[in-house]
């Protein structure tokens, strides 16, 4: 057994350091899939090596940017913390980021384990790590060619849960009705985070939601303030289901003014001042579900603060470049709500703008694409005379062409370059100071790379624009 183990784990470092040497690849799963082929239970040999346990965080939009918030609070803090950083959520993800930080013997030296898990992973996961912590940011429409319907992914993450030791600790979204629900349904103790509703940052009803029903009785819910998608100030006219008031709470949002994000935490009586230098309240709850996550595990809330106050998106989710005197922002986009939200973003601001679209329909991406029919494109022709060339790439180019021309974009301003080196040096050759790239899973890393060879990238800027919501 044992020999099996370190047969797995050397190969694997192997394969990382090959991927890294002839640049295929980010060595972020291939590692963990080789090793799981030699020895399926190789996470039984590094769940025990977690000093203080480990925290998940799941759920359809915002993992990676939540977790990379909750490890770099921990980091801060001065403990060392294995993180599956670039998203790589699935099992053969979570066992690469083991190995990577292994010793050729198999120990690890780390205080806390901070796991992204997809939702679909989540049951197969806790078999081999229990969680002392699962933090759950919401639930949308999300690959269902791979998924299958919503209703279906939240039954297995609530049945694994269940599963769990009785002392799990849940941080859940109280905004969000599909993950409020979740407490009631496993009993354990719960922490809310949720953003004070409020009609000025009410969002547009047109937006898709999942939720239009009361999951316990399944009347119609109402709403005082949407936010976006289903959260918000919902109520249950019939059985009495509500938003459950949130422990921490962010009030006095500001988001539209500037391409950043601002609020008041709130918690008891005690306040401090979050300034994100991204934008979109999308990652205002990222930020709120790292920070409750983090007091609850002792962090001082200042040393919290100071963190997320500097906190810069993994490569790959969010990407700023600069080429020649021209600003280039890269965004991952991967389901209606989320490019929603990616959209709202472009809308701030006055500066006339480009927009590149790459769209993939691999395993990954999900091959049912006809999600696209539910993002409301239609709103960039509130401020059309911003966008000036749409230019769309990617396997499926052609379908992302159809949608903007039914949304009502002018086809004179609409084209297709399949490859991704004429699409992107396209984008970079046209008259606006400002491109913006949205590109799907599997696209977003080509798109990347291209990018990082022919332009700068900026490593900080207080006008970041807009930020993955995964």
């Amino acid at each position: 057994m044992i020999f099996r183990f370190l047969l797995a784990l050397w190969l694997a470092k192997i394969a990382m350091v090959m991927s890294k040497l002839t640049g295929k690849g980010r060595g972020s799963s291939l590692p963990g899939m080789l090793a799981l082929r030699i020895c399926p239970d190789i996470l039984k040999h590094y769940s025990s090596q977690t000093g203080r346990g480990a925290i998940m965080i799941t759920g359809t939009n915002g993992k990676t940017t939540t977790s990379n918030m909750l490890a770099g609070a921990l980091e801060h803090a001065g403990y060392k913390v294995i993180n599956n950083r670039e998203g790589a959520n699935l099992l053969t993800g979570i066992v690469t980021s083991f190995i990577k930080i292994s010793s050729f013997t198999g120990k690890v030296s780390c205080d806390y384990a901070v796991l992204e898990v997809d939702e679909a992973a989540f049951p197969v996961v806790i078999k081999w790590i229990q969680p002392r912590m699962v933090t759950i940011t919401n639930f949308f429409r999300d690959q269902l060619d791979r998924y299958g319907e919503l209703d279906t992914t939240i039954s297995k993450v609530v049945g694994a849960l269940k599963k769990l030791s009785a002392d799990t600790q849940l941080v859940l979204n109280s905004d969000d009705p599909l993950v409020a629900k979740i407490a009631a349904e496993t009993g354990y103790q719960t922490t809310y985070y949720g953003i004070r509703p409020a009609a000025e940052i009410s969002g547009r009803a047109s937006y898709s939601r999942e939720a239009k029903f009361c999951p316990f009785c399944s009347e119609a819910l109402t709403y005082a303030v949407y936010i976006y998608s289903q959260l918000g100030d919902y109520k249950c006219p019939n059985c009495g289901f509500t938003r459950p008031v949130p422990d921490i709470e962010a009030a006095s949002v500001r988001h539209r003014q500037a391409k950043t994000v601002g609020a008041v935490i709130r918690s008891g009586s005690s306040e401090w001042r979050l300034e994100l230098p991204v934008q979109g309240l999308y990652n205002l709850y990222n930020a709120l579900a790292a920070f409750t996550a983090s007091i609850k595990l002792g962090l001082k809330p200042e040393v919290v603060i100071a963190s997320l106050n500097r906190y810069l998106p993994v490569t790959g989710r969010m990407e700023t470049f600069k080429y020649k005197n021209k600003k280039v922002i890269l965004a991952l986009v991967k389901n209606p709500t989320g490019f929603n939200q990616a959209l709202d973003g472009l809308l701030v601001g006055d500066e006339e703008q480009d927009l590149l679209i790459a769209i993939n329909d691999n395993d990954a991406d999900g091959r049912d694409v006809s999600w696209l029919w539910d993002v409301d494109f239609e709103i960039l022709l509130e401020r059309q005379e911003r966008f000036k060339r749409f230019i769309c790439t990617g396997q499926r180019a052609e379908d992302m062409a159809v949608r903007l021309k039914y949304a009502g974009v002018s086809v004179a301003q609409i084209s297709i370059e399949k490859d991704y080196n004429l699409a992107i040096q396209a984008a970079l050759s046209g008259e606006c100071q400002v491109i913006s790239m949205l590109a799907t899973y599997t696209a977003v890393w080509p798109v990347e790379k291209i990018l990082s060879g022919m332009s700068e990238r900026v490593k900080f800027s207080e006008d970041h624009g807009m930020s993955s919501v995964s």
